[in-house]
């Protein structure tokens, strides 16, 4: 990239971590190319992107957006980084990436690709926290979970008065006829 390109291509970086309800950085060594595409469709699926970035413009322009500081350590930007930018659910690029890393192992034996750290919903996320969250069901179902919890003392309470309704109108079937 010439010296313009990255400037360009920083400020929109920038813009993008401004925007993101999360940022989760991974490693994606050991990721064939063809793996790589199938990675980015699930994601771009879920309404998130991956973007394969250098650390260096990664840091300038995470510290132009004021991301927390701990995203920003040596420990954290080396190697191969790629950045997983979600603008609507928060959590659901996680759940891909967990459903991948589970599917797809290197030739070394890792699962790929690795969390590194996140920042969901503004909070910072380390690589355990990441991958208990990507064990998580999908929001739609940790609320159909919640609906059936709620509902169910109700109608099991529905249940027991109509048992015994029906038992009083068989009683007075029974000496009505």
């Amino acid at each position: 990239m010439k010296k313009q390109e990255k400037i360009f291509f920083v400020e929109n970086l920038t813009e993008e971590l401004k925007s993101a309800k999360s940022v989760v950085l991974i490693n994606y060594a050991g990721l064939s190319v063809a793996n790589q595409r199938e990675l980015v469709s699930r994601l771009k699926g879920v309404g998130a992107k991956m973007l394969v970035v250098k650390n260096t413009l990664l840091k300038r322009a995470a510290e132009a957006a004021k991301v927390d500081k701990e995203i920003l350590t040596e420990g954290v930007l080396t190697g191969q980084t790629a950045l997983v930018i979600a603008e609507d659910d928060p959590l659901a690029p996680l759940g891909v990436l967990g459903k991948f890393a589970k599917e797809f192992v290197s030739r070394a034996g890792d699962s790929v690709p690795q969390f590194k750290v996140g920042l969901v919903d503004g909070s910072f996320q380390d690589t355990e926290a990441l991958e208990k969250l990507s064990a998580l069901p999908s929001k739609d179902a940790l609320l159909g979970q919640l609906l059936g919890t709620l509902m169910s003392p109700s109608s099991g309470l529905v249940g027991t008065l109509n048992a015994n309704m029906q038992k009083l109108i068989f009683v007075l079937k029974s000496k009505a006829g």
